[in-house]
C-alpha cells in the first residue's frame, strides 16, 4: 500500500532520470528516501528499480545508450539494490528454508537474480547468492557443503542453454531440485523444462510464490543430455561451434569486397559487426541444441535491426548466413534453420517499414 498520497509510479520516474544520468548519489537516495517514507522494500526493488533497468536495455536497443553507458547504469542499479537491502525496513528473518541463488556458467547479467535472491531475503528465505558466471563445478561443491532446500538458477540468454543443461542435471544429482528463471529460458519457460529443471518461474514474485509452494527433491537421476535431448545424436550444435571462428572471420574477409560501404565503418563498428556475428553463430548453436528453428530466426531478425540502429553494415549478417549455408549444407537440422532464418531476414530488409531507416542500404538477404 503507497504511504500516504503519494504514487510509487513518481519515484519511479525520479529514480529513472537519476539512472539514466548515471548518478548514483541520487539513485540510491530515491530508493532510501521511498523506504523511509514506508514504501515496502519489495515495491521499490520490483516497482522502482527492475522498470528502470528494462527501460536501460530498450534504450540500448534503440542505440540511445553506449554499452559504456548501460554498465554504468547497470551498475548504479546494482548499488540501488545493496541500498535497499541495507535498510532497516529490509531486515527480516529467515524462518522458512535456504536457497542458493546462481547464474549459469558464462552468464554475467545478475541484477535480475540478485532481485530474486533479494526478494526471496524479504520473504524470509536464507539466501545464498553466487552472483554471475558460477561454474557447475562450483555450484555442486557449494550444494553439498550447505544443503539448499532448492536451486533458483538464472539464465538471461539462450546461448548459455547448454551449460544451463550441465547445470540443472547436475544439481538433481546431487538431490536439489532447481528452480529456473530468466529469458534465456524462453517464453512460459518452455527450455526449462525440456532442460529437466524441476520448476520455473518468470518473475521475482513467481519464484518466491514457487518455493513457498514447495518444490519435492529429485526422485531419481536425471537422465543424460543425450537421453532428455536425442536429436543431439546427430551432434549438428558441436559442429557449428567447432567452425564459429573460422565462418565469421570468412565473413569479415570478403565483406569489403563484396559491400563497399562496409570500408567506411569505424574501429569500434567493426568491433561490434564481429560480436553481433559471433552471436549469430552462438545463437544457431543454442537452436539446434533446443532443437527450435525459431529461436534462430527469431534472434536473426532482432539482430538486423539491432545493427540497422547502430548504422552497421546488416549485409555482413546476410552474408555470414550466406557462408553458414554453404559451410552447413550437409548438416540437415542446420541447413533447415539458417533457410528460414535468411528468408525472415530477407522480408524484414525489403519490409516498407525498414527499407528507409538508416543503416539498411540496399543489401539484400541473398
Amino acid at each position: 500500500m503507497s504511504p500516504g498520497a503519494e504514487p510509487l509510479g513518481s519515484r519511479a520516474e525520479s529514480f529513472w532520470a537519476a539512472l539514466e544520468n548515471a548518478d548514483e548519489h541520487s539513485a540510491v537516495a530515491q530508493v532510501n528516501e521511498a523506504l523511509d517514507r514506508g514504501f515496502a522494500p519489495e515495491d521499490v526493488l520490483l516497482e522502482v528499480i527492475a522498470p528502470a533497468q528494462r527501460r536501460v536495455g530498450v534504450r540500448w536497443a534503440e542505440n540511445r545508450l553506449t554499452v559504456a553507458q548501460e554498465h554504468a547504469a547497470t551498475a548504479v542499479s546494482d548499488r540501488a539494490v545493496t541500498a535497499v537491502a541495507a535498510h532497516p525496513a529490509a531486515r527480516v528473518p529467515a524462518r522458512l528454508g535456504r536457497v542458493t541463488v546462481a547464474c549459469a556458467d558464462g552468464e554475467w547479467h545478475t541484477l535480475p537474480a540478485r532481485l530474486v535472491a533479494e526478494v526471496l531475503r524479504l520473504r524470509g528465505w536464507h539466501v545464498d547468492f553466487l552472483g554471475a558466471h558460477v561454474s557447475t563445478r562450483h555450484l555442486v561443491s557449494h550444494l553439498h557443503s550447505t544443503g539448499p532446500d532448492a536451486v533458483a538458477l538464472s539464465c538471461s540468454l539462450p546461448v548459455r542453454l547448454p551449460v544451463a543443461h550441465a547445470a540443472v542435471t547436475a544439481c538433481r544429482a546431487a538431490g536439489v531440485p532447481v528452480l529456473a528463471g530468466g529469458a534465456g529460458f524462453g517464453p512460459g519457460g518452455r527450455y526449462a523444462r525440456l532442460l529437466g529443471a524441476d520448476a520455473w518461474a518468470g518473475s521475482a514474485r513467481g519464484a518466491a510464490e514457487r518455493l513457498a509452494a514447495g518444490i519435492a527433491p529429485p526422485s531419481a537421476l536425471p537422465p543424460t543430455a543425450e537421453e532428455a535431448l536425442p536429436h543431439l545424436a546427430d551432434r549438428e550444435h558441436a559442429l557449428v561451434e567447432e567452425a564459429s571462428r573460422r565462418l565469421v572471420d570468412e565473413v569479415m574477409a570478403v565483406l569489403p569486397e563484396r559491400f563497399p560501404r562496409s570500408r567506411e565503418c569505424t574501429g569500434r563498428q567493426r568491433e561490434y559487426t564481429v560480436e553481433d556475428l559471433h552471436r549469430v553463430v552462438e545463437y544457431l548453436v543454442a537452436a539446434l541444441y533446443v532443437d527450435d528453428p525459431g529461436l534462430f530466426e527469431g534472434f536473426t531478425v532482432w539482430t538486423g535491426r539491432i545493427m540497422a540502429a547502430r548504422n552497421l553494415p546488416v549485409q555482413a549478417l546476410s552474408a555470414v548466413l550466406e557462408t553458414m549455408a554453404g559451410t552447413f549444407r550437409e548438416l540437415p537440422r542446420a541447413s533447415a534453420y539458417i533457410a528460414a532464418a535468411r528468408a525472415a531476414l530477407g522480408r524484414e530488409l525489403h519490409s516498407p517499414s525498414t527499407e528507409s531507416t538508416p543503416g539498411r542500404g540496399n543489401g539484400s538477404a541473398g
